[in-house]
């Protein structure tokens, strides 16, 4: 039972910070590789809050959560704009120049040693006794329980909202959504927004739990595979990937080395890219060969 409840939060980091990959690139088509930085911002700006407001866990929460939403608006307004119908490789260097430099300031301004949150807000993450003689920490049991709050309200919003209707519009067709009015610019950067958001809740939330250092990183850099692995432009594929992800990472440390953790989400990726390059619910893209 215990693997089972490991499996399950580690599918839900995986899926909370993977669906921000999806959105970037389900609109736009760019791959953001500065997404597990912007990830760890959002954790160091829930450090900043708390210490503003301390003690009140809701306000410091609010406002790191409405800073990191501008993060992501402010990033695509002053930097990926300019790369708007610039070649991808060039709007995915930048991406990589962003994180380099993301991590560098954060480094410079809070330094490399390992913080917690949760001691300034005081929030106690007392462990919760599950059926079968399982635990489960407050914190990753918020964790699952926002994973599947934000994918319920994206799948509604994309489906039934206006601008969800919109964002979906402008990744099929950018030049007939322009044409019928659509501000394109708008539409990237409420994306960038919306992206920044969730990885930064995941970063929130695992900082909460475990601690905050330069380590995060790492985590946003390997929910990745997950969103690769289930299909770059699908919400449901980013599950169904952080899922077989965080399954083969738990059962391989369990019964065969903790070593593994950090390569078996890329093995499951090499995996999935020789059978199905595409992912398993991503749309089958025609392959320019060079």
């Amino acid at each position: 039972m215990q693997l089972a409840v490991n499996i399950t939060v580690l599918a839900a980091i995986y899926a909370l910070i993977a669906c921000g990959y999806v959105l970037v690139y389900r609109v736009s088509r760019v791959l953001n590789l500065a997404h597990g930085e912007l990830m760890m911002l959002g954790a160091y700006l829930l450090l900043m809050t708390a210490t503003q407001f301390s003690s009140h866990w809701l306000a410091a929460l609010t406002a790191a959560v409405l800073l990191s939403l501008s993060t992501g608006v402010l990033v695509y307004v002053f930097l990926m704009r300019k790369m708007t119908g610039e070649m991808v490789l060039a709007a995915v260097l930048t991406t990589v120049a962003l994180g380099i430099l993301l991590r560098g300031a954060m480094v410079l301004i809070w330094s490399a040693q390992q913080f917690y949150p949760a001691q300034p807000l005081q929030i106690a993450n007392v462990a919760i006794a599950l059926p079968g003689g399982a635990r489960i920490s407050l914190c990753a049991a918020l964790l699952v329980l926002t994973t599947a709050l934000v994918y319920g309200a994206l799948l509604t919003f994309l489906r039934f909202g206006r601008w969800g209707v919109r964002m979906r519009a402008a990744g099929q067709n950018p030049l007939l959504a322009a044409q019928r009015g659509i501000n394109l610019h708008a539409i990237y950067a409420l994306a960038w927004g919306l992206s920044t958001l969730t990885g930064a809740l995941a970063g929130m939330l695992i900082a909460l739990d475990a601690g905050l250092n330069q380590t995060m990183a790492i985590i946003g850099l390997k929910a990745f595979p997950a969103a690769l692995v289930g299909g770059l432009d699908s919400l449901a594929g980013a599950l169904a990937g952080a899922l077989i992800v965080a399954a083969a990472e738990i059962l391989l440390i369990n019964y065969v080395d903790p070593l593994l953790s950090e390569v078996v989400p890329f093995l499951v990726l090499i995996a999935m890219l020789i059978v199905r390059p595409w992912g398993l619910f991503g749309t089958r893209e025609e392959l320019d060969r060079v």
